[in-house]
């Protein structure tokens, strides 16, 4: 890893009627819309797609860091962040995010270390640690020995 601070630039594009479109150094463009419930297309990423994606990637890059140093060894992981936008004080936010994290591993002895390293996880995601709303994690373990 580089030496902290480190910069991440985005530059996002516009006109009047069309989706927006994301950019950043060495990777895809990205178009971006207002969600369905925004009265949006519904076919394109949404910032608040975005955000709740962001959450869910930052746990599960935190995870396998974390397992890699702790030797876990593991088969698979998937987890799945469910942002809920509310109204709080007239102003539109997030107030929760529940992220279920269904993690394999091969082996029942480890299932204890397995679900240490998700909580350790969660509670080092500089994404979730960024956000001022709180945060919820709901842990699956399944041994699958094959």
């Amino acid at each position: 890893m580089k030496a902290l601070p480190h910069q991440y630039k985005v530059k996002v594009d516009g006109l009047p009627e069309n989706n927006l479109t994301a950019v950043a150094e060495n990777l895809p463009a990205l178009k971006v819309a207002p969600p369905s419930e925004f009265d949006g297309p519904g076919d394109q990423w949404s910032p608040e797609e975005l955000l709740v994606a962001a959450v869910a990637s930052c746990l599960v890059s935190s995870f396998r860091a974390i397992a890699k140093a702790s030797r876990l060894e593991w088969r698979s992981i998937e987890c799945e962040s469910q942002g809920e936008l509310d109204r709080v004080d007239r102003q539109t936010q997030f107030t929760g995010i529940t992220t279920k994290a269904r993690l394999v591993i091969p082996s029942d002895a480890h299932v204890d270390q397995a679900e240490k390293i998700l909580i350790k996880a969660e509670k080092t995601c500089f994404i979730t640690n960024s956000l001022s709303v709180e945060s919820h994690l709901e842990c699956e373990i399944i041994v699958d020995k094959g």
